[in-house]
């Protein structure tokens, strides 16, 4: 099993957040949007298969990582939308019951390169929407949790955008 592709350093805790309808609103997308760390771990692991198949371990690998630490954003994402008083159900707006979660968001590439392709801009669209949410969140803890994950997504960008190069070599 590959270790986790992130930064050196802890998550901040979840201790003592309060419940907090203008925190949860703008986080919640992050966690089972579209683009949120639910369907990253969906295709990386899906895009790790076909890297494995054809022979390329090691971005398979890179993969797996990446999958690994964005299960951690996912675990602390619901960790905190639990704490800003809604249940973590796999939903854009977990305070609601519409809006669910659908696998369809997952890039379904027939190319490893497009694959790699869609994954960096799945990591510049997180890192974007991370920063968005940082100019707007008030709450001092829950920026320190956005704060850190985003951390490991500018990583993710630099660790992708590096093998795509070699691939393409």
């Amino acid at each position: 099993m590959p270790e986790p592709i992130r930064v050196n350093s802890p998550y901040p805790t979840t201790e003592n957040i309060c419940p907090d309808a203008f925190s949860l609103r703008i986080i919640s997308p992050a966690y089972a949007g579209s683009d949120g760390e639910l369907n990253a771990v969906l295709q990386y692991i899906y895009h790790a298969f076909f890297f494995d198949k054809k022979g390329y371990g090691e971005i398979a690998k890179l993969l797996r990582g990446i999958a690994l630490a964005e299960m951690r954003h996912l675990d602390i994402l619901g960790e905190t939308i639990l704490a800003l008083g809604a249940a973590p159900i796999y939903s854009r707006y977990p305070a609601s019951s519409f809006n669910f979660y659908s696998s369809k968001y997952v890039s379904y590439s027939c190319s490893l390169k497009n694959m790699l392709e869609d994954d960096i801009l799945g990591e510049r669209r997180a890192v974007t929407a991370y920063k968005k949410m940082l100019c707007c969140l008030k709450n001092e803890q829950v920026k320190a949790i956005i704060s850190r994950i985003l951390e490991d997504e500018i990583l993710h960008v630099e660790k992708l955008e590096a093998a795509l190069a070699e691939f393409i070599r």
